[in-house]
């Protein structure tokens, strides 16, 4: 069963999961990592666990759990302090509350005319290559790279072998000793440039964090915080602009409107969001209580995974929902997550996807796949759904 890492190729949930969604109420599914897990598949399930943090512990550890577990699979790197993901409050609120000023509309606003230099330049890139190129490559990826780079001060010289190493992280066919390794390798890499900004605070998100924080982040702290922000930050918006790409030109009368219209962009992004939901599943829950989901009794102890998937796309929260609808202007999914986990750079990905889709089909009116439907390279076995490429002409 699909339930947390892999779909299958193509736009929608996994059918077997998406089938859990009509039963009364959750069931228990084998995992990865250890004991068995409830999987939450409605929105409004899923919105209610999201929503109760101290009913539903993000902070607990394998000694939490009942039976033998292999791996934490929260961790995305060799220590999970500053792992946003793996906390709860009071030190989640505390983190969060240092970072959240960088990642308001406003900051964000900011670096739009950055952001557009960068959308610009690859476009420039695409046009210089010609027809066939990959989108993935040329233009998905890069650019919310660049981006995230620039903020959290990685140097040039380092990016490409960051978009590699990060690539290798989230495939979730690699084996454990690989993936260790890569966890090793991306710690030595962040701790390194933790001490760079600590000897020489520059204007980005780190330099800004150690001058105004220095004494209320740790190392190590400073180490998860941008490891996160570095693999989140860049591989969910990458998948996005790419997968987004593909279904509005699947989608030529929705294409059109976000081509064309300013005003349309915004839903646009938000319809393409809740669609695609590129994220399978957020971190694993810890429930602290006992907790009845209709007919099933979660017990204090139980662990607990969600399907955003099949609850973006849950009849009883979205009409048809399974259109494509970028006039929807519906507000509510939960491809972002919901409550104190909501995704801290949900204003920056919104932002470039923004200025990203309206300007690669203004510049390309005439972009199509270069391959056939059935010859597209998706990518199911990554842990943030994506393409591998998608090979375009105009």
């Amino acid at each position: 069963m699909s339930t947390t890492a892999t779909r299958p190729a193509g736009f929608g949930p996994a059918p077997d999961v998406e089938a859990l969604r009509e039963r009364p109420g959750p069931v228990q599914v084998p995992t990865l990592f250890g004991p068995p897990a409830w999987l939450l598949t409605r929105h409004s399930d899923v919105r209610r666990m999201l929503g109760d943090a101290e009913t539903f512990r993000n902070g607990w550890t394998p000694a939490d759990l009942q039976g033998d577990t292999a791996r934490d699979p929260r961790q995305l790197s060799g220590d999970r302090s500053g792992n946003l993901l793996a906390l709860d409050p009071p030190d989640h609120t505390r983190l969060r509350r240092m970072l959240t000023p960088e990642f308001t509309v406003r900051r964000m606003r900011r670096l739009e005319p950055r952001i557009v230099e960068i959308v610009d330049d690859h476009l420039d890139a695409l046009e210089r290559h010609g027809p066939p190129a990959d989108l993935v490559s040329r233009f998905a990826l890069p650019i919310p790279s660049l981006v995230i780079c620039e903020l959290l001060g990685v140097p040039p010289t380092d990016q490409d072998e960051f978009q590699t190493r990060t690539a290798r992280q989230l495939d979730m066919t690699l084996g454990e000793e690989e993936r260790t390794s890569l966890a090793a390798e991306a710690l030595a890499y962040m701790q390194d440039l933790v001490a760079r900004a600590r000897r020489t605070p520059g204007e980005d998100l780190l330099g800004m964090l150690i001058r105004e924080h220095a004494d209320a982040m740790s190392n190590d702290e400073l180490v998860g915080v941008a490891n996160l922000l570095l693999v989140a930050g860049h591989e969910t918006t990458s998948n996005m602009l790419a997968l987004g790409t593909l279904a509005l030109l699947r989608h030529p009368e929705q294409l059109a409107l976000v081509r064309d219209d300013d005003a349309a962009v915004p839903a646009a992004v938000e319809e393409l969001l809740r669609w695609i939901s590129i994220v399978n599943s957020g971190s694993p829950r810890l429930a602290t209580r006992d907790v009845e989901f209709d007919d099933a009794v979660v017990r204090a102890g139980d662990l607990v995974l969600f399907n955003l998937p099949t609850a973006n796309r849950d009849p009883a929260a979205t009409d048809d929902p399974d259109r494509l609808d970028v006039t929807r202007g519906q507000t509510g999914h939960l491809a972002f997550g919901h409550g104190v986990h909501h995704c801290l750079g949900a204003p920056l990905a919104r932002m470039e996807m923004r200025v990203a889709f309206p300007a690669l089909l203004r510049r390309f009116p005439g972009l199509h796949p270069a391959v056939a439907d059935e010859d597209i390279a998706w990518a199911p076995h990554k842990a943030i759904f994506g393409l591998e490429e998608l090979p375009v002409a105009w």
